[in-house]
């Protein structure tokens, strides 16, 4: 029988799917593959302790109050310093911290798309900003990557042949240029300036998503886009990674027009203040580079232990770049494979990860899934992953087997 809320009708632009990336499974002794999260034994629990007391003590009436106290201009003065070390010149006005960089992905498409209008992403790309930018009602156009990130000749291509047929060209293009979620591949120098270059001459935003830079394997530099084109580029970042995912708090890096139009949008004025009266205390005095040189040092093992896993269980069932950063290994299977067939039955046996259809604007990407190396330990790592091989093969002898039986004698 219908109810009143039943025939109530919502907005059509409210995704019609859940967020994707975890799973609901609470037995305990469930391995997490599927969690894009920060190691929880790293974070900083006594120092935010510490600093949340110090908040309270020696600001708490102000920090309380809707602008705060002087932690989020601290937090500001931070990430201006620190973007530094990274090449980035921004002025104190170019910086707005946000909640998380997901909430910097929905400003960038609220900014800048109205509902019709063009955007251009990688094919994988992250799925909460394919969410956004369906929200938006934007037309979505995927280019692949390989194992030097994203393919901007063929970008290049597609904007030329805009051009001659007077179509639409992007009002942006969205990329996760440095150890890229899922595929954890990293955009190359000569590929990274090549598509500032097309966005100046086509005249196109870049919305540069860097949440996993400071998560560096190998020590090789490469130059945020902003660098190479900042009037172009919205550079979004975040404290998820390097220090808690719980803080939610990221930010946007952009031109001060750009930062003006983000601040309209944002209704709520300052994010998360007394959060970031606390984690200014955190900052202040904190060994940041030494805290990160941990999480690098940690990471790296746990991504090493998770390839050498998928090695000797997969063999050449999959291949996989070996990422140089970040949180993730992302598995390609035969062309036949449909990871999405043994999501429920890997579950079943003990293990979760994300299959690949969740990363692509259009019906493809069967053959993938992603692993996360971050989270859970080494020893949870080994056995999940075993336990996913057990899952793929059991699936792969019987689609076999099924299409063996239908084979005429």
């Amino acid at each position: 029988m219908s109810t009143p809320f039943d025939l109530f009708s919502f907005a059509k632009r409210i995704p019609a799917t859940p967020s994707i990336g975890s799973t609901t499974v609470t037995k305990p002794d469930h391995i997490h593959l599927s969690f894009g999260f920060a190691a929880p034994h790293l974070f900083p629990i006594e120092q935010l302790s510490r600093a949340a007391y110090e908040a309270v003590a020696q600001h708490g009436r102000k920090a309380l109050q809707y602008s705060g106290s002087g932690g989020p201009r601290k937090i500001l003065e931070w990430i201006q310093n620190r973007s530094f070390v990274h090449g980035i010149k921004a002025e104190l006005n170019q910086i707005m911290v946000t909640y998380g960089s997901t909430q910097g992905i929905d400003l960038a498409a609220r900014m800048l798309l109205d509902p019709g209008d063009h955007v251009w992403v990688e094919s994988p790309s992250f799925f909460s900003a394919l969410q956004a930018f369906r929200t938006a009602e934007a037309v979505i156009t995927s280019f692949p990557i390989d194992e030097d990130g994203l393919r901007v000749d063929l970008l290049e291509n597609a904007l030329l042949e805009a051009g001659r047929n007077n179509k639409p060209i992007p009002k942006f293009i969205y990329t996760m240029p440095t150890y890229h979620n899922p595929g954890g591949v990293t955009l190359s120098n000569e590929r990274r300036r090549r598509l500032a270059q097309l966005a100046e001459t086509y005249n196109f935003f870049i919305v540069e998503d860097d949440a996993y830079s400071e998560l560096n394997f190998s020590g090789r530099k490469f130059p945020p886009l902003y660098t190479l084109i900042p009037e172009r580029v919205i550079y979004l970042n975040t404290f998820s990674k390097i220090i808690g995912p719980g803080l939610r708090l990221g930010w946007m890096i952009a031109d001060k027009r750009v930062i003006d139009k983000a601040r309209l949008l944002n209704l709520g004025g300052s994010i998360g203040v007394f959060t970031q009266e606390i984690l200014a205390q955190l900052l202040d005095g904190f060994g940041f580079q030494e805290h990160v040189d941990q999480l690098i040092l940690h990471y790296s093992e746990q991504r090493d232990v998770m390839a050498e896993a998928v090695q000797s269980c997969f063999g050449d069932h999959v291949t996989f770049h070996l990422p140089e950063g970040g949180f993730y290994i992302w598995l390609k299977f035969g062309e036949h494979i449909n990871t999405s067939d043994f999501l429920r039955d890997a579950g079943k046996l003990g293990v979760s990860f994300v299959d690949g259809k969740s990363f692509f604007a259009e019906p493809e990407g069967y053959q993938y899934a992603r692993l996360c190396f971050s989270y859970v330990s080494e020893e949870q790592i080994v056995r999940g992953v075993n336990i996913l091989a057990d899952a793929y093969f059991a699936y792969e002898e019987q689609r076999l087997f099924g299409l063996t039986k239908q084979q005429p004698l």
